[in-house]
């Protein structure tokens, strides 16, 4: 993925910082912290405070490269998988998965009536059983 073109095409000035966190969250398939992500992109770019993680993060949703979720109580991960899908949480070891959308039916959003629906996920809990 060429992270540098992609910030470009969406408005975003990169720095050395900004694209050391986006090519880390970008590329990453785990559901990760801001401060998970600052723990990392700091082996590779010692100079990066925490406050300029948070920025780069949150204008990457704000671009739309990235959605926030919130997956377990009181904590906020970032997805670099924008597109519609569900979640598991793996209630003994925390991971998080990816559910693709068509592998869950949900039916009677539509005949709510008083709400107008625009999107919605399901996210389940559970043990991931061993293979």
């Amino acid at each position: 993925m060429d992270v540098l073109n992609l910030m470009r095409r969406h408005g975003i000035q990169p720095t050395p910082q900004r694209l050391a966190v986006a090519e880390h969250v970008l590329s990453a398939r785990a559901h990760l912290t801001a401060d998970r992500v600052w723990e990392r992109v700091r082996r590779k770019c010692p100079t990066v405070s925490r406050a300029t993680v948070y920025n780069t993060l949150n204008l990457l949703v704000k671009k739309g490269l990235l959605r926030t979720q919130i997956l377990k109580e009181g904590t906020v991960v970032f997805d670099s998988h924008v597109e519609a899908h569900h979640h598991f949480v793996d209630v003994q070891t925390g991971r998080i998965y990816d559910i693709p959308w068509n592998a869950i039916r949900v039916s009677g959003h539509a005949a709510l009536r008083g709400f107008d629906v625009r999107e919605y996920q399901v996210i389940l809990r559970g043990r991931r059983r061993a293979k």
